[in-house]
């Protein structure tokens, strides 16, 4: 954190402790200790809180791990939790704006621990073959992760009907969401899973194809192909210490 004598920052500080609390008592998490750094300040302004958690869980079984990559053409894409109109303090705002405005999206934590309960018990039933929360970058960029991370890069089709703006859709970073993909023959299980555990989830498309396209109600807003999109992600860091003659 910046320097705490400033209000605005005890005020941030105070604030992320009276949150990170609420969080550990939802889901039942322990804090066995902490250190706190204050006076980040370079010349009079204060760096943005940026509080690190480091969390262990425990896998009983490996065979049982699940990872983002998309695994096979044809399996069905899933998206669980609820997408709004929210891109305050979002990357895209960041990013493609030049802002660093608005209000962050809200959270139910209630919800948030229900999704993820309905995750993991849909892994354990061997329901899921790639998981992938959806954090920064929203809905676009989770999709191209999963696409980068899959066996031969595979793209996908999703298609969503949700009243909201375009850029929203696509990278808005509403909370609770997973990004998760199954075999055809597994998604009505799934879904069912979801709807007893109070969980919202719907099928939104399929894995396959060389691009990453997104439509909204049959409209394309979206699409890129896998190449391309693995290329700018994979040399943007070598590409921006690049020197220039």
């Amino acid at each position: 954190f910046g320097n705490p004598e400033k209000p605005e920052v005890m005020g941030q500080f105070e604030q992320a402790v009276t949150g990170l609390s609420e969080a550990c008592r939802t889901f039942g998490i322990p804090v066995t200790g902490g250190n706190v750094s204050f006076y980040n300040d370079t010349e009079g302004l204060s760096i943005h809180p940026t509080p690190v958690l480091g969390i262990v869980g425990l896998l009983d079984d490996i065979r049982k791990a699940v990872t983002p990559g998309f695994k096979a053409a044809g399996d069905a894409v899933v998206l669980v939790g609820e997408s709004a109109e929210e891109v305050g303090g979002s990357e895209y705002l960041r990013v493609v704006h030049g802002l660093e405005a608005g209000a962050p999206p809200a959270i139910d934590l209630e919800q948030e621990k229900r999704n993820q309960e309905f995750v993991i018990e849909a892994i354990e039933a061997g329901l899921v073959r790639s998981a992938h929360d959806l954090s920064e970058g929203g809905l676009a960029v989770a999709l191209a992760e999963s696409a980068f991370h899959g066996a031969g890069r595979a793209g996908c089709e999703v298609d969503l009907d949700v009243p909201i703006r375009d850029d929203a859709l696509l990278f808005g970073e509403s909370q609770s969401r997973v990004l998760l993909t199954c075999r055809r023959a597994k998604l009505a299980r799934l879904l069912e899973l979801a709807s007893a555990r109070g969980v919202p989830a719907r099928a939104i498309g399929r894995v396959g194809g060389e691009a990453i396209s997104v439509k909204r109600s049959g409209r394309e807003v979206l699409r890129v192909p896998v190449e391309k999109a693995f290329r700018t992600w994979k040399d943007s860091l070598p590409g921006f210490f690049m020197v220039r003659s």
